[in-house]
């Protein structure tokens, strides 16, 4: 597949590294000269905690979004994993099996619907999934209204263990991170995903069945948003319908898709922009924590970080036009 990652789009994810790093330096500082203590192995465990959960949904929105597409739906496709997770699990250490297929498999039918709604109707992406998240926040509002079900004992290691200093969570979603990228950067399917997002009429012709890599793409999003209610359960020991929304993982993982510098319009950017994002939102938060910031205070922080970053990307892509 040497050939075909010789065509993706010569992008890189560096800068939003190099602000990372700058973040944490900039962190480390104000933390310890207000007394606290930044570069700590529990301060760090608890960031990479609180980045698994919005790490899982970014993988997957970055790939709809590679493909030219979003997803609002996956804030209540961690709801209902999460809650479908717990319920079938009912405590139970041999029903977890059961719970994790449960889980994974409504994630995927969900990505399976926004796919063929997108394609099969014609209808806008933001449309068609922000229906999708309509219907199923009101079969999870008409049937649960508060924790449901219960996760056994040993499924929170997810949530709470660690193998050597290192969260079980952020293990997994490294693993996922890992899995994304060769899909997207050393595999046929990959390269179909620029191609398409990048111009669909120019790949259709070119032989690629754009309609069958939207609904593939769509329904790894799924996926990883399962796979984020299942580590929220973990840590919760059983699901909410609420969790998901509260979260706000639907436009926080488009959000950190974009810092990360994948374009919306698709065809452009690189999975581990997104992943560099969403670990400088979880250094953020902790610094937010220490000193007590407002909610309205870093939720306007957030923005104008953001726009800062569209803004800085949208420049750079009209000099590269010239």
């Amino acid at each position: 597949m040497s050939t075909l990652a010789a065509r993706l789009p010569r992008t890189s994810s560096l800068p939003v590294w190099v602000v990372l790093a700058l973040t944490v330096g900039v962190s480390w500082l104000l933390v310890d000269r207000s007394g606290g203590a930044f570069m700590t192995a529990a301060n760090l465990q608890n960031i990479g905690q609180r980045s698994v959960a919005l790490g899982l949904v970014a993988v997957g929105q970055a790939v709809v979004v590679l493909a030219g597409s979003l997803d609002l739906s996956v804030a209540y496709t961690v709801s209902l994993a999460a809650v479908a997770a717990s319920v079938a699990m009912a405590g139970s250490p041999g029903r977890i099996g059961l719970g994790v297929a449960v889980a994974l498999g409504l994630g995927a039918a969900i990505g399976l619907v926004n796919g063929l709604v997108i394609t099969g109707l014609g209808i806008n992406a933001f449309i068609a999934t922000f229906a999708v998240s309509l219907v199923v926040r009101g079969a999870l509002g008409a049937t649960f209204d508060n924790f449901a079900g219960k996760v056994p004992e040993a499924f929170q290691a997810l949530g709470y263990d660690a193998v050597a200093g290192v969260p079980v969570g952020l293990l997994l979603l490294a693993l996922v991170v890992a899995g994304a990228w060769y899909l997207a950067h050393r595999t046929r399917f990959g390269y179909h995903l620029y191609a398409v997002g990048g111009n669909p009429q120019v790949a259709r012709a070119s032989g690629i069945r754009v309609s069958r890599t939207l609904v593939l793409a769509h329904v790894l999003c799924g996926v990883c948003a399962a796979l984020s209610g299942l580590f929220l359960a973990s840590r919760l020991g059983a699901g909410a319908p609420w969790v998901g929304p509260q979260g706000g993982y639907d436009l926080d993982s488009i959000a950190t898709v974009v810092l990360g510098g994948v374009a919306l319009t698709g065809g452009r950017g690189r999975l581990l922009g997104a992943l560099g994002a969403v670990l400088m939102f979880g250094v953020l938060d902790s610094v937010f924590n220490h000193f007590a910031v407002d909610a309205f205070l870093r939720t306007l922080i957030r923005g104008v970080i953001i726009v800062g970053a569209v803004a800085l990307y949208a420049r750079r892509r009209g000099q590269e036009a010239l």
